[in-house]
């Protein structure tokens, strides 16, 4: 037994050292951890009560049912309008508050159109560089219903 007082000694600090990681893990550990599965129950009230940033479809279609009704007749019928034009609760409260912004057109499109072979060939895609001339998307497509393969219309937008 002499030769073991090493091992009572391992044994006692692996219990000490348990049991301070309990204490600890209590106070650090929410309550309602593990109550709805493997996150913190609580959160679902935290994330409710966050301010709303997104106005969604249906609160642009009051005011700009014109634009919308190209849209829903177009290949972006799918694409909701802060996909393109961010956030814009605060817009929709206020409409003089803010302005939607128009964006950078090359940057934006190519968000969905860049050409990438993780994407359908059917899917509409260019090379940027290549297919705008540095000119801005809009100058010969119309964002709102955009149609591929046309010749561009008057004014520019097709």
């Amino acid at each position: 037994m002499k030769d073991a007082a090493h091992l009572f000694r391992f044994a006692g600090l692996f219990v000490v050292a348990f049991l301070v990681f309990w204490v600890v893990r209590g106070y650090v550990v929410p309550k309602s951890f593990g109550q709805y599965g493997h996150y913190r129950a609580a959160s679902i009230g935290e994330i409710g009560a966050r301010q709303v940033h997104f106005a969604g479809h249906e609160t642009c279609e009051t005011c700009h049912s014109d634009v919308l009704d190209v849209k829903k007749a177009g290949k972006h019928a799918g694409v909701n309008c802060e996909a393109c034009h961010g956030p814009q609760a605060q817009h929709a409260n206020d409409p003089s508050s803010v302005t939607p912004p128009k964006p950078d057109t090359a940057v934006l499109c190519g968000h969905c159109h860049a050409a990438s072979t993780a994407r359908p060939k059917s899917f509409p895609q260019v090379k940027i560089d290549e297919h705008s001339s540095g000119m801005p998307c809009q100058t010969c497509h119309q964002p709102h219903s955009p149609v591929i393969g046309a010749a561009p219309a008057a004014g520019g937008a097709k």
